[in-house]
């Protein structure tokens, strides 16, 4: 019973703490946490009888916010200033939003008031229709201007910015959606991408391959567009090469060691005796066993197939414009092959598990040259890959 009392009391500090903390939040003016957070709240059980702070604090939030947003509109459209459109459109459409959410749980009973909550709706779908064409055309023109008179990628990219707004709230405004296109592909940069190998070495076909394939990298670039075949037909903004300026590949080798390895097994048994030589027997009169023991020895021979290939080079961003490179960055890259196995001579019991289970295996051809550096510049994808997350073209 204790226990329920203390639940009970827990529940009810909650409930005081949610209230209190919306009343805060109307004191302050923020009038919109406060209608979110007893709409949360009555939304769950409007009849409940903790919640009915709620109601009288969602009655004097709305009438508040309603309040100031309408002054605040009227002065905005008293000032007439085109950069206001925004602000009146998002005004409206709060009111409208706000009224909506409302309206699904009346009435809202006030028990110890003995009436319904009071609520002044309006209809402000004309006036939302009215501010969104005016943000619309003003959206629009301030776009088109951006594309008219760019001095470069930024405008064209705010331009396509303008657009994006504007066709969420009124999609297919006019020719908003080709003006979009244009600036979309105006905005973007485009790079050239080539191998360039500075060594006295053949970079595998293969590695330059995929090196050279961007779909692999899983990059995100909205604004970049990367070409490993330049196309006649686009002027690039930016050249990117992957310059190898070493590769090198160590001859094979096989490192040879021996481990003596001795221990003493179990070599049969016999029976145990007392000091007149008398064999000794347990309380059930058998003759007690004692194991014997001999010292085994092996002659262990471990082999290390060994074989290494380095892998060094830079990435390079040339601006085109300028002809000036803007940043370089060094990758390095190394892959080792390593195989062991082994061989003995004399008793394997000598062995402990971890070098018995080396005798199973034998040599195994090394990989050739190119197979090495091919694995080698694997991992220069992973490199570059974090270089382009990181670049960024002006």
């Amino acid at each position: 019973m204790k226990r329920l009392l203390l639940l009970a009391l827990f529940v009810l500090l909650l409930a005081c703490g949610g209230v209190k903390k919306t009343q805060e939040a109307i004191n302050v003016g923020d009038y919109g946490s406060a209608i979110a957070k007893s709409l949360k709240n009555l939304a769950q059980n409007k009849t409940k009888k903790g919640n009915q702070p709620y109601i009288i604090l969602l009655e004097e939030a709305y009438r508040k916010n309603t309040e100031r947003e309408l002054k605040q509109i009227a002065f905005l459209e008293k000032d007439d200033n085109p950069v206001n459109y925004e602000a009146i459109y998002t005004s409206y459409d709060n009111l409208k939003n706000i009224q909506e959410r409302i309206e699904p749980l009346l009435p809202l009973t006030i028990v110890e008031e003995n009436r319904n909550a009071k609520f002044k709706f309006k209809e402000y779908d004309n006036d939302l229709l009215d501010a969104k064409e005016q943000l619309s055309e003003y959206l629009y023109d301030n776009a088109e201007a951006l594309i008219d008179n760019a001095s470069g990628t930024d405008d064209y990219r705010k331009a396509y910015d303008e657009f994006v707004y504007l066709n969420e709230i009124n999609p297919g405004f006019e020719d908003s959606d080709q003006l979009m296109q244009i600036a979309y592909e105006k905005g973007l940069h485009y790079v050239s991408v080539g191998v360039v190998n500075q060594t006295a070495q053949i970079i595998p076909e293969r590695l330059e391959q995929d090196l050279l394939n961007f779909n692999t990298y899983g990059l995100d670039e909205f604004w970049t567009r990367y070409h490993t075949n330049p196309r006649s037909d686009i002027t690039y903004d930016y050249d990117m090469n992957i310059a190898f300026r070493n590769i090198s590949v160590s001859p094979e080798q096989v490192n040879e060691k021996q481990i003596i390895k001795e221990k003493q097994i179990k070599d049969g048994y016999r029976y145990a005796t007392n000091e007149s030589g008398a064999i000794v027997k347990d309380s059930l009169g058998n003759k007690i066993k004692v194991d014997k023991f001999k010292t085994v020895r092996c002659d262990f021979y471990q082999f290390t197939q060994f074989k290494a290939a380095q892998v060094d080079g830079a990435v390079h961003f040339v601006d085109l414009k300028t002809k000036q490179e803007i940043n370089s960055y060094p990758i390095s890259s190394k892959f080792l092959f390593e195989h062991v196995y082994a061989s003995y001579d004399g008793d394997r019991r000598a062995l402990d598990n971890d070098l018995v289970s080396l005798l199973s295996l034998a040599a195994v051809p090394f990989p050739t040259n190119e197979e090495m550096v091919y694995d080698a510049g694997e991992d220069l994808k992973a490199r570059i890959k974090a270089i382009l997350k990181r670049q960024r073209f002006n």
